[in-house]
Formats: structure tokens, C-alpha cells, sequence
């Protein structure tokens, strides 16, 4: 009955939040609140609930504070360079932005911190995309493939668990894993570059009468030469003057009348007044709005001196990084913004960010609460251990590398590598099946772990991007599976996972 009613109330869940029949605030408390009752858990619900709650409380803490540490600082400038840097090495080219996004939170993923990842990416990358009018969604998605693919570094943490569980060497797991791992990262890469181009592709039919005949919308967005005319024709008008003959194009705010001056040819929406020949005309009405309030230029040393320090405080794991970040968000907003009243629109200015992220988490701790509380995860391991058949016995670590991939999705990597692994891999012994291998193919399901509701990472990444986790999940997940199993398939084919 167990088993039953945690595998129902796995797919309620996920058919509710995927379809958009609740939000997953409310599908975390409800869904599993039903189902613990249905399990008999009775008046007993609210402690396993609260027990659950008590481990939450620092993560929590941690993304508020995140949340407010880095918004400020995306408030008052301090990764305008960066963005303006990004784009001139990128181009304006909606392909070139998705890979580059990959390559980033790849990149940053080496420090084996989920949080960082997707605090630094989104920073960096959020305020492009919504510049380019792109989806936030392929931001959320292509971060998550990176940074659940590098999830399996030895310091990330399941790779650790998994050698601990077995009592092996971290290095024995995770080095013929190398190859897995590079495979992995590639095909991170093509799903990336493909994502791109179905950017570049929606952006041309979305706005036919912005685009016109224009192929590449990388050349509407940057100099791309040869083009001018068809993009004239389509906005309606285009600028004159002598210069190099490159055209510019944005997302305008008024200006002035277009045509006028000289320089580069220049061309413009059909609205009036609207002028786009200079870069920041184009970030209006963005992270990056040249004309904001926030802006502190003065103090961007200060700013970026604080951040760095905030960053090697984080990765010298002295001191708790919630704390780390309450500090840090304490001292940004007191040099930034030393007028109490501001200080306080700062706060109220995030305030629906921080709602969003720290009520997902503790609504989490109900759903964990409920599947541990009740038994229900202890249950749902112990079954698929026994309905594996005698005959799969010799491929049990194929097999453990494929369980692993929903099974760390609607549990930690805790309950997974300490709770679960050690009976498979006691089974797999009895075939011939050495613990190494069985590690290294449960760590393969990382990709796919790592986009799990129970990861507050992904929560905060898809509350920092707006993205509704339903939304994110419906892109994401099926590539992560691919991820998965080319992971598996290529430590099967090198080796480094062996078969009985």
C-alpha cells in the first residue's frame, strides 16, 4: 500500500504542476498532505512535517539572503560591464547567447555549488536575454543541464556520498567517469545550440512585421551588413548618413526622429521616435536600464570588492553561508543605499522573489516529511529491489544507473546513496557486480536529480529567472534523461561500468 501510494503521489504531483492545475507551493503541501493521510499518518503528519521543517530552515535563510545579496547588486550596476562584455564576445546572435550561457554555468559549476551556478549565471545572463527578448525558460534550462551534468565532481557531493556509502576511494569512482562526464558535456552543448536556434527561429516568426525578411535575427540585433535594406523596408524607415553602412537594431525607448544625423545607417521600429544606434537604448526597460535610479557607478570597486569577498568566503566554507550572505547583504545595502527609507524599498523591491523561493522551500518539507514520515520512500526502495528479476542480476548496476534517475529526483541524494544504494549494491555483489561499478553508475542519474523540487538550487534559479518551475520541468526534464543515459551508456561502453 506503501509503494502504491507513493508512486501516486509522486505522478499527482507532477501532473498537477506540469499541467498548471496548482502552483508547486500548493502541490507540495496538498498533494502530499492527502496522500500522508490516506497512509495513515494521522495527527502525526504536522511532526513528521516540522521535523522535516527544521532542516530547511538554514537553506531557506541562505536563499533569502542570496536573493537579496545579488539583486542589490545587479540594482546598483555592478555586472553591467559583464553583460556588455558577454554581448560583444557573443554578439547579439540567440544562439550564440544560449551556448554561451552553457559554457558559463559549466564553467562556475566547477565549484561545485548549485546556488553560486545559478546565482552568477542568471546575474550575468538574465539581464541579455530579457535585452534580446529571449525566453528565461531556455536560461533556467540550459543552466540546469550544465550544472546537474558537472553535478557528479567529486567535491559536488553525490560522488562523495556514493564512495562513502560503498567504502571506496572518491578517486576510483569518479576518474574512469572522466569520459562520461565529457560526452555529457557535449551533449549539454548540442541541446544548447539547438535551443538557441529555435530562439533565433521564434523570435523571426513572433515579430514578422519587426524582422521582415531578415534571416538571421543576430543581424537585425548587430551590424550584421548587407541586410539594411530588407530590415528598413520591414520597419518602415531607416536612417541615412555616410559611415560603415551597419545596421543597429533594439528594443527602442523613445528618442528622436529617426533619419537624423550622421554615422552608421540606422533602423527603427515603425513607431515613432524611437532611436537604436546606441546600445543602452536597447536595455531600457531591463536589468540593465541605463537611466535606473539604483545605479551607484561611484562605488562599483566597493561593489565588486565585496563580492569577491563574499565569493571566497562561500568557497573557504569558514563560516556559514547563510550567514555569509546576511552579512554581505547588510553591508551592500548600508554603503549602497544609507537612507533608511531606501533601504527598506530595496527590501520591499525583492520581496516577491524571496516569497516565491523561501515559501517552495518550506513547502517542501512536507513532501519529504510525508515520504520519509511515513515510510513511503523506505517502501518504494525495498520493492524495486525485490521485482528485479534473478536473469537482470549480472546488469544490476544498468539497472541501478536507471533507477537512479527518478529515484534521486523524489529524494535526497542522502536517502538515495546511504538508504538505497547499499542494498543494491549488496545484490549486485551476489552477480559478480563490484561496488565500484555500481557507484559510478548510480551517480549518472545527477543531471535529472538536479531538477528536482527537493534541490533548493533549482528553486532559487527558477525564482531568480521568474520561470514557473512547471514551465522549466517541461523543458528540461527529457533532456536531462537523454543527459542520463548517454552518461550511462558511455561508462557501460568504456568500462568503467561493468556487467556481471
Amino acid at each position: 500500500m506503501l509503494v502504491l501510494l507513493g508512486f501516486a503521489m509522486i505522478a499527482v504531483f507532477m501532473v498537477l504542476i506540469m499541467t498548471k492545475k496548482l502552483t508547486p507551493v500548493l502541490a507540495l503541501i496538498i498533494v502530499p498532505t492527502v496522500f500522508g493521510l490516506f497512509a495513515g499518518a494521522g495527527l502525526g503528519i504536522g511532526p513528521m512535517v516540522m521535523d522535516s521543517m527544521k532542516s530547511m530552515t538554514s537553506t531557506a535563510a541562505l536563499l533569502m539572503f542570496a536573493i537579496i545579496y545579488f539583486g542589490l547588486m545587479i540594482d546598483v550596476g555592478l555586472f553591467d560591464p559583464l553583460v556588455k562584455f558577454i554581448l560583444r564576445k557573443l554578439g547579439n546572435d540567440p544562439a550564440k547567447v544560449v551556448l554561451g550561457t552553457a559554457i558559463l554555468a559549466a564553467a562556475v559549476s566547477l565549484d561545485g555549488d548549485g546556488s553560486t551556478t545559478f546565482i552568477l549565471t542568471t546575474a550575468a545572463m538574465l539581464p541579455v536575454y530579457l535585452r534580446l527578448k529571449m525566453s528565461p525558460v531556455v536560461l533556467t534550462c540550459v543552466a540546469g543541464l550544465a550544472n546537474g551534468t558537472m553535478n557528479i565532481l567529486p567535491w559536488g557531493g553525490p560522488t562523495a556520498r556514493a564512495a562513502t556509502a560503498l567504502k571506496l576511494d572518491v578517486n576510483d569512482v569518479f576518474v574512469p567517469m572522466v569520459p562520461s562526464l565529457i560526452v555529457g558535456l557535449i551533449v549539454v552543448l548540442v541541446f544548447s545550440w539547438l535551443l538557441g536556434l529555435q530562439e533565433r527561429n521564434r523570435l523571426r516568426t513572433a515579430a514578422p512585421e519587426i524582422w521582415g525578411d531578415v534571416a538571421d535575427p543576430s543581424e537585425a540585433f548587430d551590424g550584421g551588413t548587407g541586410r539594411g535594406g530588407s530590415l528598413a523596408a520591414a520597419s518602415g524607415t531607416a536612417g541615412s548618413g555616410s559611415g560603415s553602412g551597419k545596421v543597429r537594431f533594439g528594443f527602442g525607448r523613445t528618442a528622436g526622429k529617426p533619419g537624423s544625423g550622421g554615422g552608421a545607417g540606422v533602423a527603427v521600429l515603425d513607431r515613432p521616435e524611437t532611436l537604436v544606434d546606441d546600445h543602452d537604448t536597447a536595455m531600457a526597460d531591463t536589468a540593465l536600464d541605463p537611466n535606473r535610479t539604483t545605479l551607484r557607478p561611484k562605488l562599483f570597486w566597493f561593489n565588486l570588492g565585496l563580492t569577491v569577498a563574499v565569493m571566497v568566503t562561500l568557497v573557504a566554507n569558514i563560516v556559514p553561508l547563510p550567514f555569509v550572505f546576511m552579512v554581505g547583504s547588510a553591508i551592500a545595502l548600508l554603503v549602497n543605499f544609507p537612507k533608511v527609507k531606501d533601504q527598506g524599498a530595496q527590501l520591499i523591491a525583492h520581496a516577491p522573489s524571496i516569497v516565491a523561493v523561501v515559501s517552495m522551500v518550506m513547502a517542501a518539507a512536507v513532501l519529504t516529511g510525508v515520504l520519509n514520515g511515513t515510510g513511503m520512500v523506505k517502501a518504494m526502495s525495498e520493492w524495486l529491489v525485490q521485482i528485479i528479476p534473478a536473469e537482470m542480476g549480472p546488469f544490476m548496476a544498468v539497472i541501478t544507473g536507471l533507477l537512479s534517475i527518478p529515484m534521486t529526483f523524489f529524494m535526497s541524494n542522502d536517502a538515495f546513496y546511504f538508504g538505497v544504494l547499499p542494498v543494491l549494491s549488496e545484490t549486485a555483489a551476489h552477480y559478480g557486480v563490484g561496488a565500484a561499478d555500481m557507484a559510478r553508475a548510480s551517480i549518472t542519474g545527477q543531471p535529472f536529480h538536479l531538477q528536482s523540487p527537493l534541490v533548493p538550487a533549482i528553486l532559487l534559479l527558477v525564482s531568480l529567472a521568474k520561470v514557473d518551475l512547471g514551465d522549466h520541468h517541461k523543458k528540461v526534464l527529457w533532456r536531462t534523461a537523454v543527459i542520463s543515459i548517454v552518461m550511462l551508456a558511455v561508462g557501460v561502453l568504456t568500462g568503467a561500468i561493468g556487467i556481471g
